[in-house]
């Protein structure tokens, strides 16, 4: 997608009549904004966090971009150099030697590990996990 390309969710909502109606009613158009930012903002920060754990931490950050993206044309930049990078970090890892790959993922193993132990020592260990687990209580 390009700046002045429309997107899928672009095409739907040219298709319902949904960008005409907003344009007629200004009140309408800022209330909508609003909540596309609000919503947005909250799933990139959920990304943000969800990062460095285990999980889809960067698909859910070009989630709340994308969302953010409908409506903010800085968002839809940063939304393209996201993607860009991300994908052509995975195309340089890709292309690696085993030996690289394997040093990666352990480099992110140990990344994460620390992660989860400096969450542990600021919020303790939940008290349903039992005794006879190895976490730093």
């Amino acid at each position: 997608m390009y700046p002045n390309e429309p997107g899928l969710l672009d095409d739907v909502a040219d298709r319902l009549g949904f960008r005409h109606r907003l344009e007629r009613k200004p009140a309408l158009k800022t209330a909508y904004r609003i909540g596309v930012g609000m919503v947005g903002t909250v799933v990139l920060l959920a990304g943000i966090v969800m990062i460095p754990f285990p999980g889809p931490g960067w698909l859910v950050v070009i989630a709340g971009l994308a969302i953010l993206a409908t409506e903010f044309a800085w968002a839809e930049r940063l939304l393209h150099f996201t993607k860009r990078h991300v994908l052509s970090w995975t195309r340089w890892v890709n292309s690696q030697p085993i030996w690289i790959r394997l040093l990666i993922g352990l480099a992110t193993a140990l990344f994460v590990y620390g992660v989860v132990v400096l969450a542990l020592r600021i919020t303790g260990v939940p008290g349903w996990v039992p005794d006879w687990v190895p976490l730093w209580r």
